[in-house]
């Protein structure tokens, strides 16, 4: 099952930048980054990351944890604000 081409981009900089976990290959696409110590701050590097990553526009008032929770969820976020 190939991924899409953004979730590299963002499992990249949320390992790197935002999260610090033993084993990121290990860390699937459904789990829970919030549990894994996401916090507001790392949220709005977040989303600014996307935006300027992906040239995508998200609202604020949909900055919440179904949107954010997993590699899964953030992909439907974006895609939802997709050209």
């Amino acid at each position: 099952m190939s991924q899409p081409t953004f979730i590299p981009k963002l499992r990249e900089f949320i390992f790197q930048e935002l999260i610090f976990v033993a084993s990121p290959d290990q860390f699937s696409d459904d789990n829970d980054l919030l549990e894994a110590g996401l916090d507001s701050m790392g949220i709005m590097r977040l989303v600014m990351f996307i935006e300027d990553e992906f040239g995508v526009t998200l609202p604020d008032t949909e900055i919440e944890p179904k949107n954010i929770k997993s590699f899964h969820a953030l992909k439907a976020w974006i895609e939802k604000h997709k050209n």
